[in-house]
């Protein structure tokens, strides 16, 4: 930028340098700024997120999915819910039958508890599930309900709809007792960058607030691939890559950062037609 300034001011005061020409090069530098700013590091999202697990009875999952597109997202939003997205395990061994996964925002937990007080006592809501419950209960359980930040190194989680068909897979990381730092270190410094350069398309990372969930043990991530068989692919090749063997071997010197053997749980998710991010 020093250099920038040093050359507008040698050229300002040539006598061969036009002010026409110095106008129109100064305009073109905010598109330098711009871009520059575009590279720097976004603040990180201090919202209250909260991933939400439905199971359904059997055969009622139609019914569950028509009743968020047509009434319950909606009134999410009203009481100051933010949808982010929703999906369903594409694996039958996943959920595939059974089970809606979305992640909503809140501007805190206390403003969740509020927001999801004030929606149960709707009473649009009270008329909307009676209704869809009228051949029976849709879920068969009390839904599962994790709440989560946002890491500091999470891509910006706001609604996306790309151009074309894509497959989503949520990431599940436990860790042994005092190693989430340094996996996170790990994510933070090399994984997301490598996690770019093979294809794969950042959705949102977030660690789970409550001992129960996972605080202190787990990374839960979301990325994107144009498919399936392009999200095995991109890893076959991430893991292949030198750059991820060195960071992996440095960052294991005193053991594993996830638990074995399971400590790594992927499930490959399609978004519903009324998910904001899709």
């Amino acid at each position: 930028m020093v250099l920038v300034q040093r050359r507008l001011t040698l050229m300002n005061q040539s006598p061969l340098f036009s002010r026409r020409a110095f106008l129109a090069m100064a305009s073109s530098l905010p598109l330098v700024f711009v871009s520059n700013a575009k590279t720097a590091q976004a603040a990180q999202d201090t919202r209250v997120f909260e991933m939400r697990i439905y199971t359904t009875n059997e055969g009622k999952m139609p019914d569950l999915l028509k009743r968020f597109r047509d009434h319950s997202c909606s009134l999410l939003e009203k009481h100051g819910i933010q949808n982010i997205g929703y999906w369903t395990p594409i694996e039958k061994a996943d959920g595939a039958d059974d089970t809606l996964i979305y992640v909503v925002a809140h501007k805190s937990r206390e403003d969740a508890k509020a927001s999801w007080t004030a929606f149960g006592q709707d009473p649009q809501w009270k008329e909307v599930a009676k209704a869809s419950e009228a051949d029976g209960k849709l879920l068969a359980k009390k839904p599962e309900a994790i709440f989560m930040t946002a890491t500091d190194y999470s891509a910006a989680i706001a609604p996306s709809v790309s151009g074309s068909p894509r497959v989503f897979e949520l990431r599940t990381y436990t860790t042994p007792e005092g190693k989430l730092d340094a996996l996170n270190a790990r994510f933070r410094d090399h994984t997301v960058g490598l996690f770019s350069k093979h294809g794969m398309t950042h959705i949102g990372y977030w660690l789970p607030t409550d001992a129960d969930k996972g605080a202190g043990t787990k990374l839960m991530y979301i990325l994107s691939h144009k498919s399936q068989e392009a999200g095995a692919a991109s890893f076959s090749s991430f893991r292949a890559d030198p750059a991820w063997v060195a960071a992996k071997a440095a960052s294991e010197k005193n053991g594993s950062l996830t638990v074995q053997p399971d400590g790594v749980k992927s499930v490959y998710m399609r978004a519903t037609d009324f998910s904001p991010i899709r």
